[in-house]
């Protein structure tokens, strides 16, 4: 067995991950929402917003799967992670949808940059 089996088994992982999600923000925001928040319309339109993000990013990762693109993604993730972090901080009616986004964000960061150092490994 090679060394980059381990690797491409978490690429496939990673990318087969993103599209799940991405499809679940799209077709079921509100399911989504109901545990953390209320489901109001800007909130599943949102969602549907990022689910769309979560769809482009993976297909342009599977278009060039190389751990520059892993690791534009996990900054992208970490950027929103941050970003939804200040909403928290700023928004007490949404702080617990947010702190959920957020974590989740922050989850898809530390999965694109193990992916892509995995991608770098010999």
């Amino acid at each position: 067995m090679s060394r980059r089996t381990p690797g491409r088994a978490l690429r496939r992982v990673a990318l087969a991950g993103r599209v799940a999600w991405g499809a679940l923000l799209l077709v079921a925001p509100g399911a989504l929402l109901r545990p953390v928040g209320p489901a109001t319309p800007a909130a599943r339109a949102t969602l549907r917003v990022l689910g769309a993000r979560h769809l482009a990013q993976a297909a342009v990762t599977v278009r060039r799967p190389a751990p520059g693109a892993f690791l534009a993604g996990a900054a992208v993730d970490g950027i929103h992670a941050l970003a939804t972090l200040a909403l928290a901080a700023a928004d007490r009616r949404q702080r617990h949808a947010a702190l959920a986004d957020a974590a989740v964000a922050a989850a898809w960061a530390v999965l694109g940059a193990t992916t892509a150092r995995r991608e770098e490994e010999p």
